[in-house]
């Protein structure tokens, strides 16, 4: 006789570790972490919407704890089996910072996979039992096939990063997919990013996060959580970009997507959010950690403790640096690359884990060595946003050494220089040869730049060359949020034109854009949608924006074509061109058989750049081949309004051929090698706001 599986189930002692829901073949181990706590109820469930639990374990702390851990194993429970906790003890918010409440049903925080179809962030905020409408996780067994993947393997500094949302790049109805807006629906599209030539992508985040965490105003124009950056479970997928969420599939999904990237060679980096969570602050939602251990997982204030610092914007801040939450993060990383196979990670506010427990920056964060030491992760590709919401900025300096970090100094200088600011060439210099000024003095690489113009936070592309100002009355906060200095330009003309010089001249400048880019030392990062000439209709802050405005839309825009072509042809310009993707920083000095400079400056009259002018807005460089059969690149960047005559270098044995001229109409704004037709004279002409590419032959 089968048995019935809502009948009660025996129980174990169980051990403290593994952290979580363990199953085998003959049950399944459960432990929670919580020092403080006095009372701990396992509940189960047997579906993700099941209004009451079928079984209450109550944890006798004589049998059930050792340490810091409650642990019982569930005599023959099966794999499909949902459960939360609940945990009691001391709420002495103010002087211990301790919050328990017992009525509170609480999410396992080493959950693999979670259901939010019952979860209601207004109840798990308000007084009250709200176990019916709480978070549930799932115990799951593991016998998924990898057939032999491994994380990639591709040396950084021949990566090209394209950031993405798995939701909205696929969630359009344009986008012809089978399963829109889901992990499956972006392996549809896995044959455009392999055409496309990029190499990585680095998805928003992607671990389970609360759609509900809007303010009240967003929420009450049906908005939602969009981006993700709201965190509640970090070794669960998140279930919204799932099929069969509810059959529990989060890993499964989460991992054929991974192996259908590898197989393609395009390695998976993952945008992860360990400042803050969708906690909030006092008022927020009791959902795991602050209802398990809250003084010791966040920043509180030292004098009431009722407080939550906040160096994220975000309402609380992770305590990173206490030992059993640094732990925590590293154990989260580790299981991502040795259990889902990802190949990176991108640490967003990243500053704000550096703070140790008293909120001050350390020097040498037990985090932060300890991910950069550990031997699971020596491989993987690590990216951080060195900066918080409280004012620390640390480009150039963020701890350790293998970090890479986005390159915010380099994001808004260029967006300067492409508008047509004048008086930046020498720093402009400096950018594309990898901000040797922060980096080199510490003995890291060119890799350790991430060079970025656009990205999710932000105008697209083409809204930043369509816009001067933010238009986000439709997040509901008045045009507040979002940032006020973009550093953009419309060209005359706020929003799309019908001004046929504007449109030339904002696809003109859209192309510089990609094309220095592309063409600068470290590595690049382009935003998915540029390269189509999507708008976010001068919405600089879709967070909340789960519709066609954050959506990614795959129908035919005015130009879309034609910027895809050149992004295509950038990319693949800078694949066959080691020097572009230099290991070590140029020197000036001569490099290769023949003892050219590995690069070489110009200006306006063919001699040394006027580095300090106030009014030049034209650079020129030539950059020396480092592989035999690689051709050497002259680059000229005549951002003025002016059309400029140069003398073109002599280099000795070789000739040019014109490769990219962002003054030209397509097909002749980028030319392959096998049609390029050499050039007869000794000088060129650089259209006024044009990026022009010579190769030699």
């Amino acid at each position: 006789m089968s048995r019935n599986p809502l009948s009660p189930y025996d129980t174990r002692a169980g051990t403290r570790y593994p952290a979580g829901a363990c199953a085998d073949a003959n049950g399944c181990n459960f432990s929670l972490f919580s020092h403080h706590a006095t009372a701990v109820e396992l509940l189960l469930f047997a579906t993700a919407t099941s209004g009451e639990p079928f079984q209450r374990i109550r944890l006798d702390p004589a049998i059930n704890k050792s340490f810091f851990a409650w642990h019982v194993y569930v005599v023959g429970l099966p794999a499909d089996t949902w459960y939360a906790w609940r945990v009691d003890g001391p709420d002495d918010s103010e002087h211990s910072g301790l919050r328990f409440d017992a009525e509170k049903a609480l999410l396992d925080p080493h959950a693999l996979a979670v259901s939010d179809k019952p979860w209601d962030r207004r109840a798990a905020c308000s007084a009250g039992d709200n176990s019916a409408h709480s978070l549930r996780a799932r115990v799951l067994r593991d016998d998924y096939n990898w057939e032999g993947d491994t994380p990639l393997a591709i040396p950084f500094e021949n990566a090209i990063l394209y950031e993405l949302h798995v939701g909205g790049f696929t969630r359009h109805p344009s986008s012809g997919v089978r399963h829109p807006g889901t992990f499956s629906g972006l392996i549809e599209k896995i044959p455009y990013l392999q055409a496309l030539g990029i190499t990585h992508v680095e998805l928003l985040p992607v671990m389970a996060f609360d759609e509900q965490d809007v303010p009240p105003a967003t929420a009450a124009l049906g908005l939602q959580n969009y981006w993700g950056y709201s965190t509640h479970s970090f070794f669960s997928p998140h279930p919204g970009y799932c099929v069969t969420p509810e059959q529990a599939s989060h890993r499964r999904e989460f991992r054929d997507l991974v192996k259908a990237l590898h197989r393609a060679g395009i390695g998976v980096i993952l945008d992860v959010v360990f400042n803050h969570t969708a906690e909030g602050g006092s008022n927020g939602p009791v959902i795991n950690f602050n209802g398990i251990e809250n003084g010791v997982f966040y920043h509180l204030d030292a004098s009431d403790k009722r407080i939550y610092r906040d160096y994220t914007g975000c309402g609380n801040t992770v305590n990173c640096n206490h030992p059993i939450v640094a732990r925590f993060i590293l154990n989260c990383l580790e299981y991502w690359v040795r259990e889902m196979h990802v190949d990176g990670f991108r640490f967003d506010l990243a500053s704000a884990m550096v703070r140790g427990e008293d909120g001050e920056p350390m020097h040498d964060s037990p985090l932060i060595w300890g991910i950069e030491l550990s031997e699971q992760l020596a491989a993987t590709k690590l990216i951080v946003e060195a900066w918080d919401a409280a004012g620390l900025y640390q480009v150039g300096n963020f701890p350790g050494r293998r970090w890479a970090e986005w390159n915010g100094r380099y994001r808004d200088v260029m967006r300067r220089f492409l508008r047509g600011d004048a008086g930046l060439i020498s720093e402009v210099a400096t950018r594309l040869s990898a901000s040797p000024d922060f980096y080199q003095p510490q003995h890291r690489l060119p890799i350790n730049s991430i060079n970025f113009i656009t990205c999710h936070d932000g105008f697209t592309l083409r809204d930043l060359f369509s816009y001067e100002r933010k238009h986000n009355l439709g997040n509901g906060e008045d045009n507040h949020d979002g940032h006020d200095d973009n550093l953009s330009s419309n060209g005359g003309v706020e929003g799309d034109s019908d001004d046929a010089a504007i449109n030339v001249l904002r696809r003109q400048r859209a192309k510089n854009t990609i094309a220095l880019l592309l063409l600068s030392q470290g590595v690049p990062m382009l935003l998915a949608g540029d390269e189509r000439c999507n708008t976010q209709q001068g919405n600089n802050n879709a967070y909340c924006q789960n519709n066609a405005i954050g959506w990614l839309d795959w129908q035919p825009t005015e130009g879309g074509a034609e910027m895809l072509r050149f992004t295509r042809h950038m990319i693949a310009l800078r694949k066959r061109h080691p020097a572009l993707m230099r290991r070590r920083f140029l020197t000036g000095q001569p490099v290769g058989e023949r003892g050219l400079p590995d690069i070489s400056w110009y200006g306006a009259d063919g001699d040394a750049p006027a580095w300090y002018d106030d009014e030049a807005q034209m650079l020129a460089f030539t950059l020396a081949a480092l592989a035999r059969d690689e051709a050497d690149l002259h680059v000229i960047m005549n951002l003025s309004a002016q059309a400029i005559d140069l003398e073109l270098p002599r280099l000795p044995g070789r000739h040019w051929r014109l490769t990219v001229d962002t003054a030209r109409a397509t097909p002749d704004d980028i030319v392959p090698p096998d049609v390029q037709v050499p050039l007869a004279a000794s000088e060129l002409r650089a259209g006024a706001h044009s990026v022009v590419v010579l190769e030699s032959y």
